[in-house]
């Protein structure tokens, strides 16, 4: 299936669907053919826990800042 830019633009979602689903799809310009869409496929599995060992967590993580909660608030009345 060839279908023109402008066509795409308004049927996003169904040329989408329609090449999830195996279909040919081929976004043209002026009858020029520019792209092919394709479905996504991952390019492996994730690795879960990646960055392990490689930063900490400082103890006052989670204590608030009074030159932020300013940045954001103003100062304190």
């Amino acid at each position: 299936m060839i279908i023109n830019l402008s066509e795409a633009k308004a049927q996003l979602s169904k040329i989408v669907d329609l090449a999830y689903r195996g279909e040919e799809v081929v976004i043209a310009k002026h009858n020029t053919p520019l792209v092919e869409l394709v479905p996504h496929k991952p390019k492996g599995k994730r690795i879960l826990g990646r960055l392990r060992g490689k930063f900490t967590v400082p103890d006052d993580f989670l204590e608030e800042s009074d030159e932020i909660n300013e940045m954001f608030y103003g100062p304190k009345e």
